[in-house]
């Protein structure tokens, strides 16, 4: 055997060390909740998507217990040969509904979900004009594809447009986050469809951290900004505010028939899950017969921002829940992130590559089943390790 072929592990690994980001993983060990239990400890729980609570919600686990009795547990092949259940129909016919949308296709994951849908939509040829902070899932399906690939300053409409403007002949397809994951601000999706009917491209919105938060009872958006009809494209995942796995894309019924042909992920990996899907369904109900979660999960992050702010730590550019407080450097952020879990509150610093260098954060992920006395406890605590990191 060589040796030394392998040494570039090591020196990588020590180098993440050496800047402050290296992932330290937790494990918990027990169910996903407002709070988690990490190495026998009970810790306020900041870390999680679980917007609403749904990862845990009774009625969602046993409408997953009741699928398993009926189909069983995994779909045994792909959706295109012998995968496709009755269930999953079912889901997509719910989902169209619940979207306002014509028809959706339901894939394991939303990672898998724009895996299908850009590379199939966009060839050689062609060009993807993406915003620079859309997220990896994006980037990765773009580069699947064999288009040109144009990438516009973050929610710059000026700049979209330039680039627009220098595009040659053939499709264009314009991708953004609805809501972007690490600062929590929102896509000014009226001016991108504008634009994009102006100069004849397609619009293509990936919605993970927007269903379940914000439009109406968390329809995602495209409800949001009332552009049913206008927007070309929606990708979605069950895995963030309705607290599953799987993925989905929303659109035209051409659209997805165009898909069920052409979709990679769907044709080559097997069908999402009994459970999954039984549990997402029943998402869907709940939150098509009630917003009050919703409802909740916006009142607690404007009480957590607005103490945030009262004690003298920044937000940036937050619009949603999503609440980062901003550090600066990777060492910083993990040290404070290592006193909260020392304070019993699980809540991990964001450094890059997520986030650019020197804009490391906390990211606090705010959920409905926080109670408000959650919420101030974890205000004191932050309150305390800014003053002791000299950040307030």
């Amino acid at each position: 055997m060589t040796q030394g072929k392998m040494d570039f592990i090591d020196r990588d690994l020590q180098e993440l060390k050496d800047e402050g980001l290296y992932k330290n993983i937790q494990t918990l060990e027990g169910a996903q909740g407002a709070w988690v239990q990490i190495k026998g400890e009970k810790v306020l729980n900041f870390c999680s998507n679980n917007y609403l609570g749904f990862a845990a919600d009774p009625r969602i686990k046993e409408a997953a217990k009741k699928a398993i009795d009926k189909y069983g547990v995994g779909p045994g092949a792909v959706r295109t040969i012998a995968g496709t259940m009755t269930i999953h129909k079912e889901l997509e016919r719910e989902l169209a509904e619940f979207k306002g949308v014509e028809a959706t296709l339901v894939l394991q994951s939303g990672f898998s979900a724009n895996l299908a849908a850009i590379p199939a939509l966009a060839d050689k040829g062609d060009t993807i004009i993406s915003d620079e902070l859309n997220h990896a899932s994006i980037i990765d399906g773009s580069r699947l594809s064999r288009a040109a690939k144009k990438v516009y300053p973050h929610n710059d409409m000026d700049g979209l447009e330039k680039v627009l403007k220098e595009t040659p002949e053939g499709k264009k397809l314009i991708i953004c986050d609805g809501v972007f994951s690490m600062d929590g601000d929102i896509a000014p999706l009226p001016e991108i469809v504008e634009l994009a009917e102006k100069y004849g491209a397609m619009t293509y919105v990936d919605d993970a951290h927007g269903e379940g938060v914000v439009g109406r009872a968390g329809r995602g958006i495209v409800d949001h900004f009332n552009l049913h009809g206008r927007v070309d494209v929606e990708v979605g995942t069950f895995s963030k505010a309705l607290g599953v796995m799987g993925g989905v894309i929303a659109g035209s019924k051409n659209l997805i028939e165009y898909l069920i042909q052409k979709a990679r992920p769907f044709t080559f990996s097997s069908a999402l899950t009994v459970p999954d899907t039984a549990a997402t369904l029943e998402a869907v109900r709940i939150l098509s017969e009630s917003g009050e979660l919703v409802e909740k999960l916006w009142e607690n992050a404007r009480y957590f921002q607005k103490g945030i702010k009262e004690i003298g730590l920044n937000t940036g550019l937050t619009e949603t829940p999503i609440t980062p407080v901003m550090i600066g450097e990777a060492h910083q952020a993990a040290d404070f992130s290592r006193r909260l879990l020392e304070e019993k509150i699980f809540a991990q610093a964001i450094g890059f590559p997520l986030v650019a260098r020197g804009k490391a954060r906390i990211r606090v992920m705010i959920s409905a089943t926080h109670s408000k006395d959650d919420l101030d406890f974890a205000l004191e605590k932050f309150k305390k390790i800014g003053k002791e990191l000299n950040l307030v």
